[in-house]
């Protein structure tokens, strides 16, 4: 980011004349089409008609910023550069750089699958178009040998009777990609011969749509960074945000004005009116999102998938746990593992709100960072797969006492021949006191217990930033978090800290490594956490893992306790397992092999959300923006109260 000085308002407007040129080349609608439609014979003429085009940009520009080219910054991120008024009318946030990144690198990876299942699609219906007519064709032979029948008594063709006796439950269905389209038996077979006759026909780009634009940096860097994109549709409430937005389209040269659309509306009405239209919909407010979702997942269309950020991390953490249920539907414990929980009860939401209109999510990444969470979910419909959301959801049981916790899943389900019946789950799972600690439970969620990660999705993912580093100014950043999400245990929901293991016993606290290998010569699994550096996942119970610190302490002596201490309660019991501290080969994880960071330091001082669009910046936000921001503001201030009176 740099200020653009009078001495460099030259280089500033040569910038703005070169994307204006290349404007007028591509969009022959725009301001300028006038001055560059006619094919020049002359150098000369096409000269004079640029310099015109040129002139006429700088005077509109001008007219819509109102003000002087020095009151703006240029910012670039990626191959995106916008002009951020200093006076902050318009809300950016440069710690969502991580964010930014980590999008622009799932939405190629949803591009490149999308592309895969429509090939899928395409390659199961060219199967059973030639599976019926293989059909048909010995049926017409073996008629023709037995010469039973007169051939003018068959008035049918035979494809849906043969396709029926080939599968009697999908014979009227087909895929695009993953998403399921019902329909009769004769629209299949027109379907099927319009494949043979026209051929596959093209896949579509996605349409994108940016709920919540404000500068439009994002919708501006999908446009410019994502091969096989279509149209971007940035939307905002905020007029301010709007002109700013429209401003930097232009500002990004020809590319950003073909694709990205810029327009002043409320997003949940927008989305309501346009069910089932965007292959990608994104959600990033200043705040929760969860206002948004229900209009949402209507918007989303089949298969397409949904992005959702949410920055209340004080309501998801526990802060208010009354203010998260009422926005989330969810009741947060504060146990060490709550913001891991904060990522699952977003996904419950969101599952839940889909569930309304026959509809059900697959996450295929969610991660937690600095001040926020990002979870990125494809949505499906079909009425008899949104019955297994019971399966997918659990309440935690979180002792007062000690660390351990309880999951009580929400549902189960029974299968009897080939019917399933989806019964409520059993239940109490644990009694009224810990049975490691004698404390009481609290009781949160539902949670999504589900996997929140697919590592299909997230191997290819990290393909694709290793081969395109380049591309992404936060590199290191989010190839740590990836790398760090395709170690931990998928099936494991939530996690232990060491730490916290140690302080309830008030003990010295063991090493990772031979933490880990104890659990692994248990004969179980363990694995590190994106969320908490210290944080542990595995599947043992918490009998075994309260065994392990027994012996630990045993062979770690300890200070007297008193007796009715959480601490004093769990070590008085004799441990059934005997730990095996031996260092296992898989103890290490691949980064610690490699010695490869997972857990970086912000890369500047006061890294965090910056203030709201339209607030005052004064003295008491030295804290959040620091001290060389706060006086360059003031200064700035200063030097415009001056030149009035001069």
């Amino acid at each position: 980011m740099w200020l653009v000085s009078e001495s460099r308002t030259l280089k500033l407007q040569l910038k703005l004349v070169r994307a204006t040129t290349a404007i007028a080349a591509a969009n022959p609608f725009s301001l300028f089409n006038s001055l560059c439609t006619s094919n020049c014979s002359q150098n000369l003429e096409e000269e004079n008609k640029i310099q015109q085009t040129h002139n006429l940009f700088l005077q509109d520009l001008s007219k819509k910023m109102a003000t002087n080219l020095d009151d703006y910054t240029v910012i670039k991120e990626g191959e995106a550069e916008i002009l951020m008024h200093k006076k902050n009318t318009v809300f950016y946030n440069n710690a969502q750089v991580n964010n930014r990144d980590l999008s622009i690198a799932v939405l190629r990876a949803f591009i490149s699958k999308r592309k895969q299942e429509h090939e899928a699609y395409l390659l199961k219906i060219a199967n059973r178009a030639k599976k019926a007519s293989e059909n048909d064709s010995s049926e017409s032979a073996v008629e023709e040998v037995d010469n039973k029948t007169p051939p003018e008594d068959h008035k049918t063709n035979g494809k849906c009777e043969s396709v029926e006796e080939a599968s009697p439950v999908e014979s009227c269905t087909t895929m695009e990609g993953s998403v399921k389209i019902d329909e009769e038996c004769d629209a299949d077979e027109e379907k099927i011969d319009q494949s043979e006759v026209k051929g596959p026909k093209e896949l579509k780009p996605p349409i994108v749509l940016e709920a919540l634009s404000a500068s439009g940096l994002r919708a501006l860097r999908y446009a410019r960074e994502i091969e096989g994109i279509g149209q971007v549709i940035a939307l905002d409430n905020d007029p301010a945000s709007v002109e700013a937005c429209r401003r930097n389209i232009k500002f990004n040269g020809s590319v950003a004005v073909s694709k990205v659309e810029s327009h002043l509306a409320d997003a949940r009405v927008y989305m309501l009116e346009n069910p089932n239209k965007f292959d990608v919909v994104d959600l990033d407010p200043y705040g929760s999102p969860s206002v948004f979702l229900d209009s949402a997942v209507q918007s989303v269309a089949d298969g397409g998938i949904l992005m959702c950020t949410a920055t209340d991390m004080a309501v998801l953490c526990g802060g208010n746990g009354e203010v998260c249920y009422s926005k989330y539907g969810s009741y947060p414990t504060r146990g060490k593992y709550i913001h891991e929980m904060a990522l699952r009860i977003v996904l419950a939401s969101i599952e839940s709100h889909a569930n309304r209109y026959k509809r059900y999510i697959v996450p295929v990444l969610s991660f937690q960072k600095d001040f926020y969470l990002r979870v990125f979910v494809r949505v499906y419909t079909s009425a008899s797969a949104m019955k297994d959301t019971p399966l997918k959801l659990s309440y935690v049981y979180q002792c007062t006492g000690c660390d351990s916790f309880h999951l009580q899943p929400l549902g189960r389900s029974i299968t009897k021949n080939t019917s399933v019946r989806h019964l409520p789950g059993f239940g109490p799972v644990v009694p009224q006191e810990c049975t490691d600690c004698g404390k009481k439970f609290v009781m949160g969620g539902p949670i999504w217990s589900a996997p929140i990660h697919d590592q299909e999705w997230v191997a290819s993912i990290i393909a694709d930033v290793n081969r395109m580093k380049s591309k992404y100014p936060a590199y290191e950043h989010i190839s740590a978090i990836l790398n760090t999400i395709s170690e931990e245990l998928p099936d494991v929901p939530l996690f232990l800290s060491l730490h916290s293991l140690s302080s309830t016993l008030k003990c010295t606290s063991p090493s990772a490594v031979l933490f880990r290998s104890a659990v692994i010569n248990a004969g179980y699994r363990i694995s590190r956490t994106h969320v908490c550096a210290l944080g542990l996942k595995s599947d043992a119970p918490m009998d075994v893992i309260w065994d392990i610190m027994r012996c630990w302490v045993k062979n770690h002596p300890i200070k007297g306790q008193p007796a009715d201490q959480p601490g004093s309660v769990i070590l008085a019991k004799e441990p059934v397992l005997q730990a095996n501290f031996a260092r296992a080969v898989a103890s290490l994880s691949k980064a610690q092999a490699k010695k490869v960071a997972r857990f970086l330091p912000n890369p500047e001082k006061h890294w965090g959300p910056k203030l709201r669009a339209g607030r005052t910046i004064t003295s008491k936000h030295i804290s959040l923006l620091g001290e060389a921001a706060l006086n360059g503001v003031l200064n700035h201030e200063e030097n415009n109260d001056e030149e009035p009176k001069k």
